[in-house]
């Protein structure tokens, strides 16, 4: 690994920042100090949508203590990688900034069933993302 700064991913959920929260606890779950991540919803919030804290605690990860935040350009600006999800054209878009599209379902109002799936597709996304920063840096 070089000496500079790891990546900056921010995982930007205009409507409902749980999936944000899910994917950014995921990639500092699994890549730890390797990468910069932040995430961030359109509304601030008190607190991470019950099922989405319930769903993630089944799998060691602790989000409970989390407040989303409010996406900001500064956010975007300050981030190697921008993921949307969901995000239509609510993402503030700046040219030479690399963004990714990931279409999920919403968990919002939903039980911690219908999350776990949701959870599941979003820790097989971030496995592959690792990966792909990973390879990058190498080069």
């Amino acid at each position: 690994m070089s000496d500079t700064a790891p990546p900056s991913v921010l995982f930007v959920c205009v409507h409902n920042a749980g999936r944000s929260q899910m994917a950014a606890a995921f990639l500092t779950h699994l890549a730890g100090d390797r990468v910069q991540v932040r995430s961030a919803g359109s509304a601030p919030a008190d607190s991470v949508n019950p099922a989405v804290v319930a769903a993630m605690a089944e799998v060691g990860i602790d989000v409970s203590a989390e407040t989303p935040k409010v996406l900001t350009v500064e956010a975007v600006q300050a981030s190697d990688v921008v993921i949307t999800m969901g995000c239509g054209d609510s993402c503030p878009v700046f040219p030479g900034k690399r963004y990714v599209d990931w279409q999920l379902a919403d968990p919002a109002g939903q039980g911690v069933e219908a999350v776990r799936p949701i959870r599941n597709e979003i820790e097989t996304r971030v496995r592959g993302l690792i990966d792909e920063i990973a390879s990058a840096d190498e080069t």
